[in-house]
């Protein structure tokens, strides 16, 4: 049974369609980056997900449950680190998990948790004057009280610098041997990349790709740039690379040595085999595959990429 399963979610508000028509599966016990530029939906779908927004169209069922008819159940099997939530000034770390302890019937160490984020020497300090990294890493140890079997974190790399986001990712990765499923939204493709096993991609409201990195880097045109040092430049030897099905690109960059880029998305050995074929003398050549920032660009913009 998946996790979550969303079927044609449409979310509008006023004239405004936040949502539309989106459809995607997040199975049982997988890390699933929800990826897409701000405004994208990504929270109005968290939102609906958790019953805090009631959708237009559509369904929505979080381990087969009704996610507006049995949303308290849902909550219950949950954790989540919402984005832009704020700690209770007067409120110390400790009674912040305290409260969240209580409110799920756990029986966990409040202690234990901050040490797990990093806010072991915080523990009796009013969240006022906490930075927005530390507010962030203690809403973090909220959301993992009672060990849920759903997390659901949205931007939670916000406020860290990259120690925190390091030992975040660590802490999704644990809890995703532990048994989670682990629903991680951002904008940052680095993050997203580091931790998920698939992909979905957002955009104006709409689910436009949904693979695992490898899968959305081959999707893209001109994913490869094969860089290929050689001899001597060799028209000919130039035209017959440009001819094969899979390039799309063929540039000459640089005389001494003489480089020759080209973008290629099948095989690289067939552009080696076409200038070793023609006399043309191949010394060193290199590969550089799309970064998952160039698929997110294609994928959200529309524009063409290649790759570094």
């Amino acid at each position: 049974m998946p996790a979550i399963t969303v079927d044609g979610l449409t979310k509008a508000y006023g004239e405004t369609l936040a949502l539309d028509d989106l459809s995607f599966e997040v199975e049982e016990g997988e890390v699933f980056g929800f990826l897409g530029p701000n405004g994208a939906g990504k929270s109005t779908t968290i939102n609906v997900l958790l019953d805090f927004a009631r959708p237009t169209a559509g369904d929505v069922r979080v381990f087969g449950l009704d996610a507006r008819g049995r949303s308290r159940e849902i909550r219950q099997r949950t954790g989540v680190l919402p984005e832009g939530v704020e700690t209770y000034d007067r409120l110390t770390a400790r009674q912040h998990l305290e409260f969240a302890i209580e409110s799920k019937g756990a029986d966990d160490d409040p202690e234990r948790l901050l040490e797990r984020v990093g806010l072991s020497d915080a523990i009796d300090r009013k969240a006022g004057g906490f930075s927005k990294g530390m507010s962030q890493r203690l809403m973090l140890a909220m959301a993992l009280v009672g060990e849920p079997d759903l997390l659901i974190l949205d931007e939670p790399s916000t406020g860290l610098d990259p120690n925190g986001a390091r030992e975040m990712r660590d802490i999704v990765r644990e809890e995703n041997e532990r048994g989670a499923t682990v629903f991680f939204s951002s904008h940052i493709m680095e993050q997203v990349e580091a931790v998920c096993d698939r992909i979905g991609i957002l955009r104006d409201g709409e689910m436009v790709a949904v693979d695992t990195v490898e899968g959305l880097r081959d999707s893209v045109e001109g994913g490869t740039t094969l860089r290929v040092t050689v001899d001597r430049i060799d028209d000919e030897a130039l035209e017959a690379v440009r001819s094969l099905p899979d390039v799309s690109n063929v540039v000459v960059e640089g005389r001494e040595p003489p480089t020759v880029v080209v973008q290629v998305d099948g095989s690289k050995t067939n552009v080696l085999r076409e200038f070793e074929d023609r006399g043309v003398e191949v010394r060193d050549f290199s590969t550089t595959e799309a970064s998952l920032d160039d698929v997110f660009q294609s994928y959200t913009t529309g524009a063409e990429v290649r790759a570094r």
